[in-house]
């Protein structure tokens, strides 16, 4: 695409198997984020906000897919600088430049929607070059290419932000761009267990029942085990049996083959393997 006689390369859209279980309540909040009433409104700039493996950026896509347009993932990084999230420059053929979109700039001009990815790891002088396309003006300016680029008027961003230690403090004028937050939680139990169907469909009932009953647990004592580490028990526990089966190191007992024993045996060590031993603190 050329921008101001420049001739910027766009970045492809993210197509992703990603699907939002339960909490539908988050769902059209976000969505309502995003609605815009007249020519003079604008769409609100969301974070969502919580604790690692909850499910946020499930949530963004599912959203984000639900209006039919191309969905964009830009992952924050510590090391992120502002020509990451504008346009870079490349050498290209006879050791010309060329420049490359970000895939948020590609999401402003194709009238997609952005993720940023875990923006609160990103520095303050990162989230400055984003501060004038997050108000009323929507626009980003490259240095490097010289050129200021509008959102087209169907653009939408959405930022998700985890609830830990490791990141950095949002300066108040990007704080206040970024609104509302959007506060995910741990799931109730049988919203995690609809979770934990979705994503091991091939699981027994006592798989599913057993590792909902851990996650509840280790919710009570405030530890940070989220669905996704669920999901990774249950993977493991799954893969753990189904290879010992095939290859014969594990014996079939019982009716259907396994055995109610041999599932939380390997459920159990599963816990261990993916959270460690202080995860068996909670294995039933």
């Amino acid at each position: 695409m050329k921008i101001e006689n420049v001739s910027v390369a766009l970045a492809h859209p993210d197509e992703l198997s990603l699907k939002w279980v339960g909490q539908t309540d988050l769902l059209y909040q976000l969505l309502a984020c995003w609605y815009v009433a007249d020519e003079n409104d604008h769409p609100l700039n969301p974070r969502l906000l919580g604790k690692p493996g909850v499910g946020k950026t499930t949530l963004a896509y599912t959203a984000a897919s639900m209006l039919g347009r191309p969905v964009y993932l830009f992952q924050s990084t510590m090391d992120t600088r502002p020509e990451d999230l504008i346009i870079t420059p490349v050498i290209g053929e006879n050791n010309s430049i060329q420049y490359v979109a970000s895939s948020l700039v590609t999401a402003m001009l194709k009238g997609g929607i952005c993720i940023i990815d875990e923006g609160n790891r990103m520095s303050e002088k990162s989230w400055a070059s984003l501060a004038p396309l997050l108000d009323t003006r929507r626009y980003v300016e490259s240095i490097i290419a010289g050129i200021k680029i509008n959102a087209h008027p169907d653009f939408r961003i959405c930022v998700t932000m985890n609830e830990d230690s490791s990141t950095f403090e949002l300066p108040e004028y990007i704080h206040s761009r970024l609104q509302p937050q959007i506060y995910i939680d741990f799931p109730e139990r049988d919203e995690e267990l609809l979770i934990l169907r979705h994503n091991l469909s091939h699981a027994p009932d006592e798989v599913l029942n057993y590792i909902a009953d851990f996650l509840q647990s280790a919710h009570k004592a405030d530890e940070r085990y989220s669905v996704r580490d669920g999901i990774n028990i249950g993977r493991y526990a799954l893969k753990t049996l189904n290879s010992g089966y095939e290859l014969g190191f594990i014996k079939n007992s019982g009716k259907g083959g396994r055995g109610v024993s041999g599932n939380l045996a390997a459920l159990r060590n599963a816990v261990k393997m993916v959270l460690g031993d202080e995860g068996t603190n909670y294995a039933l």
